[in-house]
């Protein structure tokens, strides 16, 4: 087969499989498993082979016309490059995890027909993004990967957290989606062309009229698809699907999905300067919110939601210094760990016998329990705080690099402030994302909560993908920045010594005090019992806050939920802890500015719909009801009365017609 039969079947096959599964879910269940598993394995396979014919080196394109149009055409075409073919095999590595995982993670549920289906859906909607040469069809596969995740996000439908979250997933990221696709049809207009060759060569040749405009629109959508900020928020409710989607949708689809699409076309942000500068504001404000969020979280899977925004950041901000190689780098390599991190968590959920218990203060004695969970796990947390020799300090520190070479001019890809900006929030986003990833293992597997039920070992399949991903979070990086460069444009993606050490140093001081914070709040949680704190004359403040917070808190299955007194966030946080585990607010802040005025507008409009305007239609109808209640009153039945008035009515008119004869 030739390099591009290949990649035509890669998005095909995983679609093949969900219209199966759909089809036979329920006639023949023994298929399903297999109609899950194989195909995405199958895609995983065949996107290995791409990659390997492309080699990093020419890029492989090719075309046929859809359907004319008349006037900008929309066509099937394929654009591979170093980037894409690095990508996809991310998104079946993955997948096929995930889908593996779900044999053993779903294997009671009713509904996993459905929800395998979706999940190759997901996959190969994903494959359709990262392979498209045309804008248009990648908007298709765009589009279905918001609706996969409306129904995986809100697979535990009868709860109201998942019915909730499903929702706002959708409208955040539609709301993005509608600036976005005006850009996209703005840009195609102006290039003439939906095909990326084409809108890249008219931004080289600068016939784009209004480059800015074109580049802050298709912002709007990347911010909501790859959760940047403002329009972030839903990625963390997202947590109430089950565990292995949320794997699926942080490590290699949905959030990668916007940082690839400015990867795919930087050179059209670059052509404005100030399209750049607000990608590194976004992407740093990004980073640093979302590491002080996950600093503050106690449910396990928000921490790693609020990570996977920071890491987002990360990109982002890569991309706004104008290097797509240090992006795509870190894409790939948190990819792997952060992929890991969720089906490990999904592990420790599982072995609590529930879908959507996280707390970490309710966490004691994992370590013995998950063995297997917690050496994978501390494996890719060292990977996301960026301790050498793990994949994410390669990866992070290519993007400090790219930062630091532009804000000192030794490059000039993008404006000085950018580089600047994106330096220095990623130096405090790396002490910060060390802190939680520290913080998260010592409640998750040294904490002091109550120990949740034992329900036994868990299945093979869980445990075997913890390890098979484990691999790269480990070698990812090492092995990457030596024998890829090829596939990254040629980009030297060597650490240097400065911002190595930089980096480093601060992840280093981050764990450290995030560990003496812990020894310290453990010792005093130690001294006093819980609510004997009024015995002591001064009491201690991180005492008194966490049985407040208990007294107030609800009762969570069998055993009562209470913050976990040594939690080294409080302290490390101080009076900023309560507003960073709300997210500073900004769900209260869009309730207000947004939610409540719509919500005005739709009582406003059903006020004059049911008061004025059928008030109307009611009057419209109320005469012709009184003249049909006057003529219903006359309807008596008896002949006499209709005679004796036929009588009265003839006397009447011959009375009327001598008066009229006279008077003439």
């Amino acid at each position: 087969m030739t390099t591009t039969t290949l990649a035509v079947l890669v998005p095909v096959l995983p679609f093949l499989g969900a219209a199966a599964g759909l089809l036979l879910g329920r006639s023949a269940p023994g298929f399903v498993r297999p109609l899950a598993v194989l195909p995405t394995l199958a895609a995983l396979v065949l996107a290995v082979l791409v990659a390997a014919r492309q080699g990093g080196g020419r890029t492989v394109d090719a075309v046929t016309e859809l359907t004319p149009t008349g006037s900008v055409p929309v066509e099937l075409a394929l654009h591979i490059d170093g980037f894409a073919a690095l990508v996809a095999v991310l998104v079946g590595c993955v997948a096929t995890c995930v889908q593996i995982y779900s044999t053993g993670y779903l294997r009671d549920d009713p509904r996993y027909p459905s929800y395998a289906a979706l999940v190759s859906l997901f996959t190969s909607a994903m494959f359709l993004v990262v392979y498209s040469g045309d804008l248009m069809v990648l908007l298709v596969g765009w589009e279905i990967m918001g609706i996969c995740s409306y129904f995986l996000v809100g697979h535990y439908w009868e709860t109201p957290e998942a019915r909730a979250a499903s929702l706002k997933a959708f409208l955040v990221t539609k709301l993005g989606d509608v600036p976005f696709l005006i850009g996209l049809l703005a840009l195609a207009t102006e290039a003439g062309s939906f095909r990326i060759t084409e809108i890249l060569g008219a931004v080289a040749s600068g016939s784009l009229d209004h480059p800015t405009l074109i580049a802050l629109l298709l912002l709007a959508g990347v911010a909501g698809k790859s959760a940047q900020f403002p329009l972030h928020t839903w990625l963390p409710d997202a947590m109430a699907g089950p565990t292995p989607v949320s794997a699926l949708i942080h490590a290699a689809t949905m959030v990668a999905a916007g940082v690839y699409f400015v990867a795919r076309l930087l050179p059209l942000f670059q052509a404005s300067r100030a399209a750049m500068v607000v990608l590194a504001v976004m992407a740093a404000v990004t980073m640093l919110g979302s590491a002080l969020a996950a600093l503050a979280q106690d449910d396990i899977k928000r921490v790693l939601a609020y990570s996977t925004i920071g890491q987002l950041g990360y990109m982002t901000g890569a991309l706004a210094t104008g290097d797509r190689g240090a992006a795509v780098f870190h894409l790939l390599t948190h990819g792997a760990f952060k992929a890991l991190l969720f089906l490990a968590a999904g592990v420790i959920i599982h072995a609590a016998g529930t879908n959507s218990l996280a707390a970490m203060s309710r966490m004691r004695g994992l370590r013995d329990r998950v063995p297997d969970a917690y050496w994978t796990m501390t494996v890719a947390l060292l990977a996301l705080a960026a301790i050498p020799p793990f994949s994410g300090f390669f990866s992070k520190e290519s993007v400090l690099v790219v930062a630091e070479h532009v804000a000192t001019g030794h490059t000039e890809n993008a404006p000085g402030a950018a580089g600047w900006t994106v330096l220095l929030a990623g130096l405090v986003t790396a002490l910060l994302t060390a802190a939680y990833a520290t913080r998260l293992w010592l409640l998750a597997f040294r904490g002091r909560g109550a120990e949740a039920p034992d329900h036994g070992r868990q299945p093979v399949a869980m445990n075997a993908v913890l390890w098979v991903l484990a691999i790269p979070s480990l070698a990812l990086g090492g092995l990457a920045f030596r024998l890829l460069p090829d596939w990254f444009d040629g980009h030297d993606l060597t650490p240097t010594l400065t911002t190595s050490v930089l980096g480093t140093g601060v992840a280093l001081v981050g764990g450290i005090v995030t560990y003496a914070a812990w020894r310290h709040t453990t010792a005093l949680a130690a001294r006093p019992p819980l609510g004997a704190v009024a015995a002591h004359p001064e009491g201690d403040a991180a005492l008194v806050e966490a049985e407040a917070i208990a007294s107030h808190e609800p009762a969570y299955g069998d055993i009562a939920y209470a913050p976990d007194p040594s939690d080294p966030g409080r302290l490390l946080l101080g009076p900023l802890h309560r507003h960073a585990a709300v997210g500073f607010h900004l769900d209260a802040v869009y309730t207000t500015l947004f939610v409540r005025p719509v919500m005005a507008g739709a009582s406003l409009v059903r006020f004059l719909d049911r008061e004025v305007v059928d008030t109307y239609v009611r009057g419209a109808g109320t005469l012709p009801r009184v003249l049909g209640t006057a003529v219903r009153r006359a309807q008596t039945g008896n002949v006499q009365t209709y005679v004796s008035a036929l009588l009265a009515g003839t006397v009447v008119l011959a009375v009327a017609a001598v008066l009229v004869a006279t008077g003439a």
